[in-house]
């Protein structure tokens, strides 16, 4: 099932749990491909849900969402914007949208630029924390990528958007 395109690349937003974005991106191990699937809100550009996998279903995409409506507890209607991966088209995603008061939205066919905020962070995640790096297992992939997104990228990374604040600092402030 596609969605429209209903973000149409309006990346700020005045209040949390107005919009998040999803994508999924892979990491190298030498036991193969670990999966990485996040949920990013667009207020704050804090990480709110993320999975992690060594295969790319509808369960990674899934898990991800489910981790993000368990800890926002969103009060209203929240736009959730991917990109057109089947994991995201899944009847499964739709009911668990629909379920949950979240509005799909989908980019256009192989247009990055529509999903540029999560495109922006896994780019982050390389460049900082892999580095062109290739772990020993999936475990040791997953213990790393944790510690960015939760110690990290969450709580300590500076984001010029933000006015030089990390994604929680500003959270908090503006509570």
């Amino acid at each position: 099932m596609l969605a429209p395109n209903h973000l149409n690349r309006c990346f700020t937003v005045d209040q949390p749990d107005k919009a998040w974005v999803t994508d999924i991106t892979y990491i190298r191990t030498w036991q193969g491909w670990l999966y990485l699937a996040v949920v990013i809100d667009l207020y704050s550009r804090k990480v709110v849900g993320w999975s992690m996998k060594p295969t790319m279903t509808r369960e990674l995409a899934l898990d991800a969402l489910l981790m993000a409506v368990w800890r926002r507890k969103p009060p209203g209607r929240v736009l959730v914007h991917s990109d057109q991966g089947s994991q995201y088209g899944s009847d499964d995603w739709r009911r668990f949208c629909v379920a949950n008061n979240l509005e799909p939205s989908m980019s256009r066919r192989g247009n990055c630029w529509d999903n540029a905020v999560a495109e922006s962070f896994f780019s982050s995640l390389k460049k900082e924390r892999i580095r062109k790096w290739v772990y020993k297992t999936r475990d040791l992939a997953r213990s790393d990528v944790f510690d960015y997104i939760e110690a990290f990228y969450n709580r300590t990374r500076r984001h010029s958007r933000l006015g030089g604040i990390s994604p929680e600092a500003f959270e908090v402030a503006a509570a």
